[in-house]
């Protein structure tokens, strides 16, 4: 599958689970593309440099999220104001 079909497979997915989860695990996101974790990993930190996935850490958890989603998006400077 191209690069662009796995970026949109992503978007699609975590915006229908978005009323019960804003941010997702790097094995979650590699589980919907179903890619190895090499090739899923190049997806998704194209997606993070194109701002189409925020990146999250609390220095041991790496989460991801569509930018604007979450608790903390309004503590950020992304609620869309």
């Amino acid at each position: 599958m191209a690069n662009e079909e796995l970026k949109q497979k992503i978007v699609d997915e975590m915006k229908k689970k978005s009323g019960s989860k804003s941010k997702f695990y790097f094995n979650d996101l590699a589980k919907i593309m179903d890619e190895k974790p090499r090739a899923a990993k190049k997806v998704v930190n194209e997606m993070v440099t194109e701002g189409l996935l925020t990146y999250w850490s609390s220095g041991s958890t790496t989460m991801y999220s569509l930018p604007g989603m979450g608790k903390q998006a309004g503590a950020e400077g992304e609620g869309g104001e």
